[in-house]
């Protein structure tokens, strides 16, 4: 079984003093690749590190998370700017709109989400997405920016099965993660719903560890309690599950 992890932030300092385990157990798992999202500024040097520490299988994106935006968000994303002209990325994230924390900055949001967004086009990569609590307002704002070129992952999707369809529509694909596994995550009729070849499978780790190590660090190696959740509600071999969900992930990232 080889699985591909699409979004992990296995480089903060919860990771700080195991990071070789974790990688280690990983790989044992089957994780043959994990993607790395950015947050901001603060958290580049890090996940840089981990990039270098582990060529080939640790792979960064570039991007300003919607948490992380605040009045002087013009200088983050000149960071950001700054390091996608200077090297290659597979994508722009992590990046997006977030109602939950903080609405204070929603249109300073917004107006990053363009930014990016269009930057993503102008690369030919594609950009993830992190909506929490904005979903419809996160999908109106993809639909204005109509690209043969636009695409990417709706990270941590947790909503109905007619906006997935939306999203679907779009060109984008779906990022399933432990939510899936939760008793009361109402994920089940989204996931019979959706055909296989618009997901991908992540685990945000350390954050949403899927059943039954809820309350404990996520991981890497909990991949495969994701991708068992979507075989068991598929009626499919989680090899099944696997082969495709890799596939996706190989080629939206390129």
């Amino acid at each position: 079984m080889q699985l591909v992890e699409t979004h992990a932030h296995i480089y903060l300092d919860q990771f700080k003093e195991d990071i070789d385990e974790v990688i280690e157990s990983a790989r044992a798992k089957g994780v043959e690749k994990i993607y790395l999202p950015n947050i901001d500024s603060r958290s580049i040097d890090a996940m840089l590190e981990l990039e270098y520490r582990y060529p080939g299988y640790c792979i960064p994106m570039m991007g300003l998370h919607p948490c992380s935006v605040n009045k002087d968000f013009e200088k983050e994303l000149y960071v950001v700017e700054e390091w996608i002209n200077r090297r290659d990325f597979v994508a722009i994230g992590e990046m997006g709109t977030d109602l939950f924390w903080d609405k204070s900055f929603y249109e300073e949001q917004k107006e990053a989400f363009r930014i990016q967004s269009r930057w993503a086009i102008e690369k030919n990569i594609p950009i993830v997405i992190h909506c929490r609590e904005s979903i419809d307002e996160t999908i109106d704002l993809v639909s204005q920016l109509n690209s043969d070129k636009f695409r990417g992952i709706f990270h941590c999707f947790t909503g109905t099965s007619d906006q997935a369809k939306q999203i679907i529509d779009m060109g984008f694909l779906l990022g399933i993660g432990g939510v899936a596994t939760f008793k009361n995550g109402g994920m089940e009729p989204v996931l019979e719903a959706i055909p296989l070849d618009h997901l991908v499978l992540e685990t945000d780790s350390p954050y949403l560890t899927p059943a039954p190590h809820r309350g404990k660090r996520n991981q890497p190696a909990y991949l495969e309690l994701v991708a068992q959740k979507i075989a068991t509600v598929k009626n499919m071999t989680i090899n099944e599950v696997a082969e495709a969900t890799s596939a996706n992930a190989y080629r939206i990232f390129n």
